[in-house]
């Protein structure tokens, strides 16, 4: 990705919050300070992926921190998605969920700003996961079991009569995520081919349940 492109998507992304903010920082320093972070630290794991940190601790003078508060948690959200996004573009891997946070530092004068960035492992090794859904909300997967179905007990409960009651299961498996139908009806479909059994999940896969699609994202 070239630096115009990086700048314009973080444009996009971060600025919008830029009208509710006190701080002598714009949002976009904090977005391009991640991404160059995520570039100096990239490192090779043993399956030759290019990895990046994955955990965010921005520190801000007192006076900067409190400019944020009314925004904190939809600047939070906005970087993580920017993160994510110039993973995707660069090719780069995550060895967990992505993590921010804003933390205020005495010792910092207003408008300067460090960022202590760290490759955070997940539990069980299985790396980052969420699904997206049809909304464009963001389910994150962890070590625990996800169900997917119309309870409104499932972790994911989806209004679409072709879902059953409890539809399907995603789960952390041996070093990636994996599917498994839990008996449904009209059965769990992975790029458009219905699983019969576990199924392991790749980054950007479409999963059908029923009449809605949801789509993995491993980075």
């Amino acid at each position: 990705m070239g630096l115009q492109s990086l700048e314009r998507q973080l444009e996009r992304m971060v600025e919008g919050v830029f009208r509710g903010s006190h701080s002598a920082i714009r949002p976009i320093e904090l977005g391009r300070r991640l991404v160059r972070e995520m570039d100096d630290q990239r490192s090779v794991d043993v399956k030759g992926r290019r990895v990046v940190p994955n955990d965010f601790v921005i520190k801000l003078s007192q006076r900067d921190h409190e400019g944020f508060a009314d925004i904190r948690d939809v600047l939070r959200a906005e970087l993580v998605e920017a993160a994510r996004e110039y993973a995707r573009e660069e090719g780069y891997h995550f060895m967990g969920p992505v993590r921010v946070e804003l933390e205020a530092d005495t010792s910092l004068k207003s408008g300067r700003f460090g960022v202590v960035a760290t490759l955070r492992q997940a539990p069980g090794g299985v790396g980052a996961g969420s699904l997206v859904l049809p909304s464009g909300q963001r389910v994150p997967l962890g070590e625990r079991p996800v169900t997917v179905g119309r309870l409104p007990d499932c972790t994911v409960p989806l209004n679409d009569q072709n879902v059953s009651r409890r539809h399907a299961q995603i789960s952390p498996g041996q070093g990636a995520y994996v599917v498994v139908d839990l008996g449904s009806t009209n059965g769990t479909m992975v790029n458009g081919t219905r699983i019969n059994g576990e199924q392991r999940l790749a980054d950007g896969d479409i999963l059908s349940f029923g009449s809605t699609y949801v789509r993995f994202e491993a980075s």
